[in-house]
């Protein structure tokens, strides 16, 4: 008999601790576990191995200082190309990074979803990857053609941080937006794995919304389920909501001077979800003034 999974975004973190590697769904500033993220934020775990599509959720990480590795093929805010704290903590040398390139990515959680070492794949062959990434190794095909590939080591995690639409009691998750990026591979590539969503529905309601193509993640890989409305503020959750470029734009600009930063930090992330959104509510409501 399936079990009520759900939880709270600080009982997930509660079930974090400092060293492991976590995973972290969505792609750059799109539909992040961003709710999971700020839980995380209020934390005292630390010294991360984190694995990305980069967005705010690295940036926001770099920037408290609990990464000491990244493994990305970007860290980006969409319409703002390059996520300002990742930058900046690059140029601090603050962490190790593992550069691949976005299919190496994908096909390292596929491995690690299917329990195995390495995936032979020819992206990157006669790339830059191959030397910004000198661990990389390469296999020769043992058929006839004897073809060089690149073996993306397995990316296997501690834990999966993702964020859907929808999600049931029992951690079956669903997506409505056009793009389900890879957080089925994260999910399944990660010993544990917690969904945020922005609503919790019956069953028998997932099917109906989007139809059965939609239904991206499996109760027997998720082992939290955490209902979190507008979860992926600032990042975009289509249909549910756009990105919020106004508070994105906001974000970025105080990401450059470390003033505004304190400022951001004290008026957004100081208190819990629910300060955070209110403090959101009052920032729109200052700029619409």
């Amino acid at each position: 008999m399936s079990r009520d999974k759900t939880m709270t975004a600080d009982q997930v973190v509660a079930e974090l601790r400092s060293g492991m590697t976590i995973g972290i769904g969505g792609w750059g500033s799109r539909r992040k576990p961003m709710a999971l993220v700020r839980a995380l934020l209020r934390s005292d775990v630390t010294d991360l191995t984190v694995v990305s599509y980069g967005g705010p959720d690295v940036g926001l990480l770099a920037a408290a200082g609990r990464i000491r590795k990244l493994v990305t093929a970007f860290a980006t805010l969409d319409s703002i190309p390059l996520e300002p704290h990742f930058g900046a903590a690059r140029r601090r040398g603050d962490f190790e990074l593992v550069e691949l390139d976005e299919a190496m990515v994908m096909w390292g959680l596929t491995a690690a979803s299917h329990r195995l070492p390495f995936m032979p794949v020819r992206a990157g062959i006669a790339s830059d990857v191959m030397t910004v990434n000198p661990s990389l190794r390469t296999v020769t095909s043992p058929y006839g053609d004897r073809e060089e590939l690149v073996a993306v080591p397995a990316l296997s995690m501690d834990a999966a941080l993702v964020h859907l639409n929808r999600a049931d009691v029992h951690g079956n998750a669903q997506y409505l937006g056009p793009d389900p990026y890879f957080d089925d591979l994260f999910c399944e590539a990660a010993e544990t794995a917690y969904v945020s969503c922005e609503r919790i529905v019956e069953t028998a309601e997932l099917a109906k919304e989007g139809g059965p193509q939609s239904l991206l993640l499996k109760r027997a890989f998720v082992s939290g389920v955490v209902e979190a409305p507008n979860g992926a503020h600032f990042t975009s959750c289509v249909p549910d909501h756009d990105r919020d470029e106004a508070f994105q734009r906001h974000y970025a600009e105080a990401a450059r001077d470390p003033g505004a930063w304190r400022a951001f930090t004290e008026r957004f992330l100081s208190g819990d979800e629910d300060a955070y959104q209110a403090a959101v509510a009052a920032f729109h409501e200052e700029e619409r003034a």
